[in-house]
Parts: structure tokens; sequence; C-alpha cells
């Protein structure tokens, strides 16, 4: 029959959600810490054993051989010890005497701390062996309280924490809400085992697709690359590995039911799903969705990619404060350039038409080369004609002439800009000494006025006007309008 000790272990066990065998060794190192300090243990250590059948409780003293004595109640060497048994050896526990149970209170009230605490060191062992192997995975769990930055999360037997690197900022936690979180580190601490969570795990979007895709869970489909921004948008390229599935399709699933569940998930964040490609440029290409790039150009030196995207699609290849191009270079980890068409139309128009310039400029200097005076030529004896190989021209030389003809050009262009400026500054001049020489900025002489006359503005201004020829109305009142005669 079990007594009440055993009864009594049982139900704490059950209360704590502890094993028995966890429960009743706390209760036994607590009653051997106990008894050690009874005057009947006499400085030797105890050994308590509870019988799980019945509850029956044995104390035992004993004592450790070991080869120098550093506790002489509790320790003896091995010559002492093979005189009591002569099989001894070192490290043996030696079996002394025994200690009726009969605990005081002093001795029960240690043994309750003891117990107290050897159970909370086992149920944070229990929680760190427990969640330890679920690091990288996701956990569905509660939110249970927030304090400033830092979200506690109830995971059932034990809280973790949201720290706030870990959050989207374009999510809104409210306590009880209940939401998925990725694992990001179990760690052993003296408080207990501390969990940190995360929302913004890249991780998190692959576990996701996991948990709602079974081709990725079985493997006929990987997810290759993921670049995300929490809580806005992100990019996923996957791959096919088994012939007839298509990756996109799958992640999407039949009306996009599957790649929806995981929106929501995430609270509405975007994803876009691209193909994976082998050839960079392909890839590149894909990872512009939803625009459609018409060319790319791979530079191995700068490990940049430049993309020609159509006019009407330059500014959805960019995204919204250059969003989509960001990700695509997460995505692909090459720096993408975005070209509109007719941007790189224009770039490439100089290009195209140097070569065009620089051989017009050649024929021109050829031609007044080739021009000569007749008379000259009459004059100037034909030299005898000497038979010699012709002299290939070289690339060298063909690019001197070039630069030849081209510094003529710009000889030319700015001799005919110095013609073009000193002809606009005769024009200006011109038409400065044409408005000084006009009448309207002349004040026209006027004979003296008498010795202590004065003469007003009025006079002067119209003194001016007869001697001009013109009528002047300013400063005259208009007199009263003629009356129409009556018919």
């Amino acid at each position: 029959m079990k007594n009440e000790l055993l009864l009594a272990v049982m139900q704490l066990a059950a209360e704590r959600n502890l094993p028995n065998r966890i429960v009743v060794g706390a209760v036994e190192a607590a009653l051997a810490s106990a008894y050690k300090r009874d005057p009947a243990a006499n400085g030797q250590d105890v050994i308590v054993s509870i019988n799980p059948d019945d509850g029956v409780v044995t104390v035992q003293t004993c004592r450790h051989v070991v080869e120098v004595v550093e506790e002489p109640g509790a320790q003896l060497t091995l010559d002492e010890a093979k005189k009591i048994k002569p099989d001894s050896q070192i490290g043996d526990v030696l079996i002394t005497g025994a200690i009726p149970h009969n605990p005081g209170r002093i001795a029960a009230q240690t043994a309750k701390q003891v117990v107290m605490q050897r159970l909370r060191e086992a149920e944070r062992d229990l929680v760190f062996d427990e969640y330890a192997d679920k690091k990288g995975e996701v956990l569905t769990a509660t939110i249970q309280r927030i304090e400033a930055r830092h979200i506690s999360v109830d995971l059932g037997r034990v809280d973790a924490v949201l720290p706030p690197q870990e959050q989207s900022q374009f999510e809104r936690y409210r306590p009880g809400q209940q939401l998925k979180f990725y694992v990001v580190e179990v760690a052993r601490t003296a408080r207990g085992p501390e969990i940190v969570l995360s929302r913004t795990h890249p991780d998190l979007l692959k576990r996701l697709f996991e948990m709602e895709v079974p081709e990725i869970f079985n493997g006929a489909v990987e997810i290759k690359a993921i670049a995300r921004e929490p809580g806005s948008r992100s990019k996923v390229a996957v791959k096919s590995l088994q012939q007839g599935v298509d990756a996109v399709g799958a992640c999407v699933g039949l009306r996009g039911i599957r790649i929806q569940n995981v929106v929501n998930e995430l609270l509405g964040e975007k994803i876009d799903v691209i193909e994976w490609n082998d050839d960079v440029s392909k890839f590149v290409a894909n990872s512009m969705s939803p625009a459609t790039a018409e060319r790319v150009t791979l530079d191995d030196t700068t490990h940049t990619a430049t993309v020609i995207v159509p006019d009407r699609q330059l500014s959805l290849a960019i995204g919204r404060e250059g969003q989509n191009a960001r990700l695509a270079a997460k995505l692909t980890n090459w720096r993408i350039d975005i070209q509109g068409a007719t941007q790189l139309a224009e770039a490439l128009a100089p290009a195209a038409a140097a070569p065009a310039a620089v051989a017009e400029a050649i024929a021109i200097v050829e031609a007044a080369a080739a021009e000569k005076p007749a008379a000259a030529m009459r004059e100037t004896p034909a030299p005898a004609p000497v038979a010699t190989k012709p002299v290939p021209i070289t690339a060298s030389a063909r690019k001197q002439e070039e630069e030849q003809a081209l510094k003529q050009l710009e000889t030319e262009l700015a001799s005919l800009e110095k013609q073009e400026r000193e002809r606009k500054e005769a024009a200006v001049a011109a038409a400065a000494a044409s408005l000084a020489a006009d009448d309207l900025w002349q004040v026209p002489s006027v004979e003296p006025a008498p010795q202590g006359a004065l003469r007003f503005a009025e006079d002067i201004m119209s003194e001016r006007d007869l001697a001009t020829g013109r009528r002047g109305t300013r400063g005259k009142r208009p007199g009263p309008k003629p009356k129409r005669p009556a018919r």
C-alpha cells in the first residue's frame, strides 16, 4: 500500500507535468541533504532511497574511497577501505550504517526548499531539451503581452520573446493574436531556457511553402533562393527536380489557393514566384517579374547585369521606391542596371554616328588633297613610274587618320561658333546704337525762362512734344466729348 509520501510525490509530478522518477529523485536528494546535517550522521555522507512500490524510505550513511582524504568524515583511504571490505577500489562507496527515518521540523523545511529548487531545475531542463530540437522550425503561438518594444509569446509550457529586430514594421501585433513564428535560437540561461522567435526571417517563408506545397516537402520542387522585405514583398525562385512538374504552378496552386494561404499567414505580404534557370541571363530576366525584359547583358568584371525593358514597363521594372529592382538584385546576387529601350537608343546614337562622321571627314580631306591647279600640274613634269609594292594601311595608321579628321572637324566647328558669336555681338551693338540715337531718350533744348519765372514739367513736356511733332496727352485731362448733331 502506498504511503502519504509517495502519494504526495505522484501528485506533485502530475501538477508539474514531470515524470515520477524525476520527482522521486528530487525528494531523495532533498532528504539526503536534510539528514546529512543530523548529528546521527556524524559527518558522513547520506544516501536516501524511496521504494516506488510502497514508498518506504531508507536512510544509510556511507563513505567514499579516495586517494587523498579531504573530508575525514565522508571519505577514507584505500587501505582503510580494505580493512572494511577487502575488494574495495578507488571510487567505491561503502555503507557504514543506517539512520532511522524520523525527520524533524528543520530537516523537513530544508527538504522542501531543496525539492522545489530541484523541480524548477528539472522543468527548465525538460523545456530546453524539448525546444532545442525545434530550432529552425515554425511554431504556432499566441501573443501574450507587449512590453515596450519586446513582445512575449506563449508557447504553452514556456514564454518566448519576439525582439524588435525580428518584428515586421508592416505588421500590427495585439495580445491574444495567434500567428506562426520561426524559432531563431534556443539558449540556456540562469532564468531558464530563452527562446527567440522571428517574423522577418527568410526561412519563415520557406517553411510556410513546405507546409502548403506537398511537392516542396517531398523534394519534387526545390526553393533555390529567397529575397524578402518582411511585410511588404518577397521573391522566391523555385526549380523543378522531377520531369513533368511545373514548379511555379505547384507553388501557386489551383486558383492560387496555396500561395494565398502563405500570404494570409504573413498578413498580406506580396509574393512573386519565379522560375529558376541555370543560365544567369534568363534567370535575371525572370527575376524582373512582373516586368518583361527584352535583353540582358552581363558584365563579369563589375558583376553587373544590364536589363533592357520596354519604355512603358520601365517604372514597373524598377518598382515603388526601387523595390522590384532591389529584390531582383538580392535574388540573383547581381548588380542590376535597368534601362528603357528609348534610353538605350539615345545612348547608342552618338556611337553609331561617330564612324559615319569620321568617314565623311576623311572623304573631305582626301578630296581637298586630290584637288590641284591644272597649271601646276602642267608645269610639274610627271615622274617616271616606279614599280613599288603597295604599302598596306595598318590599324594604327587608320586610327591616326581618323583622329586627325576629327581634330579638323573640331577646329572648323570652333571657327563657326566664333563667327556666330561675333555676328550676335555686332547685332547687339547695332541695336544699342539705334536706341541711343532715338529722340525718345533726348530732352530738347528749351529757351531759358525769364528772370524770376518758374518752369513746370508740363511746360517742358509740351514744348518737347511740339518739337518732335507729337501730341502729348500725358498729364492733361481729356476735354468734354463733342456733342453729336441732332438728326
